[in-house]
């Protein structure tokens, strides 16, 4: 349900050695006229795209203070108004959505529903999870999207047309990938990682692999993930295979009746998120998710 937070920590202290929290960046320009900043805070990639007098954000992090960090550092590249894109429901891509109303703010339908459903548990457990956020996340007011697709949209945004495209269950069931075709560049969400292993806490990892393969169809240039460092369609390709091998093996060993611990060694990740991985596939093939 909050997935991030049992993954990583802002201190990089918890289950993940791989990941380094500490690489901070400016805006870099990805492509022409889209600009990535990534912060500290589990090393988070923000996208923003500015057009003819407006401008694309894409998510909008875990707290207000993080939201107006954000919005400061956007008034660096361009004074006009905003309209949001959420990639899904997770609290680190959505709890700063209150801060940037009136705007539009889109995002999956079952981002929304999820949000509205389970946010303030979500909430609940981030916070017991990371108590040292707890005071902020107290005062978050949880804003869904209020612009929904289903399968795939459209927006204009400054002149500029920005393709949302659910391709499938994934990270999450809601994943929206954000394709600037003008510039060649895709924002990926989640169902990308570099510099820290996939998170399976929501996830659907039968279908995975499938959805980084169409995935794989809008590549043309760069690809942003949720977190880390802006990669290509090789990386891509590579992290669609270990997907795939992962959840071949999940399947061998529930056709033969083995308990996930017993194969924990045999997936590409670390054991933490190979144990999650691995529940989530034997719940699927059990019909219980």
């Amino acid at each position: 349900m909050f997935d991030r937070a049992s993954q990583r920590t802002p201190g990089g202290t918890e289950l993940s050695s791989a990941y380094n929290p500490t690489k901070v960046t400016d805006w870099r320009e990805v492509g022409p006229g889209v600009f990535v900043r990534r912060y500290e805070f589990f090393d988070q990639n923000i996208g923003v795209v500015p057009g003819d007098g407006e401008l694309l954000v894409i998510d909008t992090r875990t707290t207000y203070r993080q939201a107006h960090e954000l919005q400061d550092d956007i008034r660096h590249l361009s004074p006009h108004n905003w309209i949001v894109v959420n990639t899904h429901h997770h609290y680190d891509h959505t709890f700063g959505n209150a801060l940037f109303r009136p705007a539009e703010i889109w995002g999956h339908e079952r981002c929304a529903s999820m949000l509205r459903d389970h946010g303030e548990l979500m909430r609940t457990r981030v916070a017991e999870t990371l108590p040292d956020l707890a005071g902020e996340l107290e005062e978050v007011q949880i804003v869904p999207p209020n612009r929904t697709i289903a399968h795939r949209g459209a927006i204009e945004v400054g002149g500029r047309t920005i393709e949302l495209h659910h391709l499938g269950r994934g990270h999450t069931d809601n994943d929206l990938v954000i394709v600037i075709s003008d510039a060649g560049v895709v924002f990926a969400g989640d169902l990308v990682e570099e510099g820290g292993p996939l998170s399976f806490g929501d996830s659907y990892p039968l279908e995975w692999p499938a959805t980084n393969e169409r995935l794989l169809e809008l590549i043309t240039g760069p690809v942003v993930p949720g977190h880390g460092d802006v990669v290509d369609s090789a990386f891509v390709h590579a992290q669609t295979k270990e997907l795939a091998a992962a959840a071949e093996a999940a399947i061998r060993a529930h056709r033969s009746g083995q308990p996930t611990e017993a194969i924990l060694t045999s997936l590409p990740f670390p054991e933490p998120n190979a144990r999650e991985c691995l529940g989530r596939v034997y719940a699927q093939l059990e019909g219980t998710l």
